[in-house]
């Protein structure tokens, strides 16, 4: 019997980072019988910031897990901290590891075998596989694997039950207090006028003075807004949802959300600089009938999930078996 592929996912461990290649790693298991190692690589800091040309492995900090014989068969991994060691990977297997790097590298990409990248990014080459938004870790089956944990607090809810992810500042948006404001008053009403119900998560971008705010506006709705104690209950969010609103900062929640196949309303926010490369995304995923801009109403609509991890899975093996 043919031995099943040997897959490492690595990354310096930050969740929204390792879940990208984490989630490729998990889609082609689904795919071919694999085993999966988690590896979490970080470089002492001293040499943190050195270009990755500079960097060599004696420089790893001991935090990180070894990175020795035997290879794996793929190696799937994500984040600029990677990029010194999967740019090594092949020779030291001997040729035998296939690499895969997901986001664009900007350094040396012809140096892997595939580059899974967002499309909205423009990423070209001959290595290069384009996907809607970023590969995750959330299908149809995990969602509903996740649901009974949460499912007497949610189930008794009121329907439409609308799930709101809240995400937070970064280089290209803002979320001000008054801002997060308007946005709580749009949100309550819309809920209110349907007799629905509220399931809020905020990110760890959001600014607490925004956090607060939303808050202030959204806490007498029946619901829940997740506070950050106990279990993630963001897929028993997806799960139970019949709305999901997401803010146009995170093209990885706007892509997560778009793959339960439920309607998607994107919530506006403070731009900071020019948005192109999310308007490339959004108007994407309105394209496939995925989302539409927040109007304060909660109209329904039908469309396929998205399933672009999936994709980008079947690519990998395809790359694998004609290397």
């Amino acid at each position: 019997m043919t031995p099943p592929l040997s897959i490492w996912v690595v990354s310096d461990g930050r969740a929204g980072i390792e879940n990208q290649a984490l989630g490729l790693a998990e889609a082609v298991q689904r795919l071919t019988p694999a085993e999966i190692a988690i590896k979490h690589i970080r470089w002492r800091p001293l040499f943190d910031r050195l270009p990755s040309a500079l960097k060599t492995p004696a420089m790893l900090a001991s935090t990180s897990d070894a990175l020795t014989a035997p290879w794996p068969d793929l190696w799937i991994a994500t984040g600029r901290a990677t990029l010194p060691l999967s740019t090594r990977v092949k020779a030291w297997s001997g040729g035998k590891t296939f690499v895969v790097q997901t986001q664009d590298p900007r350094w040396a990409n012809d140096r892997y075998d595939l580059i899974v990248a967002p499309a909205h990014d423009e990423l070209s080459g001959d290595n290069v596989f384009e996907i809607v938004g970023s590969p995750h870790r959330i299908t149809p089956q995990r969602i509903a694997d996740a649901a009974p944990a949460f499912a007497d607090r949610i189930a008794p809810l009121p329907h439409p039950r609308v799930a709101v992810l809240i995400g937070g500042k970064s280089k290209a948006f803002d979320l001000p207090s008054a801002h997060a404001s308007d946005l709580g008053d749009q949100i309550a009403d819309a809920v209110r006028t349907s007799g629905g119900s509220l399931m809020l998560t905020f990110s760890r971008r959001t600014p607490d003075a925004a956090r607060a705010a939303m808050t202030a506006r959204l806490s007498d709705l029946p619901g829940w807004i997740w506070d950050g104690t106990g279990d993630n209950p963001l897929f028993g969010f997806l799960h139970f949802a019949d709305h999901v609103l997401v803010t146009e900062d995170s093209a990885n929640m706007a892509a997560e959300a778009a793959s339960t196949g439920k309607p998607v309303h994107i919530l506006p926010m403070i731009p900071l600089k020019s948005g192109d490369k999310f308007a490339r995304l959004h108007d994407d995923l309105q394209s496939r009938g995925a989302t539409q801009p927040f109007d304060g109403t909660l109209d329904s609509w039908t469309y396929a999930p998205l399933a672009e991890t999936d994709r980008a899975a079947r690519a990998v093996l395809e790359a694998m078996r004609a290397r």
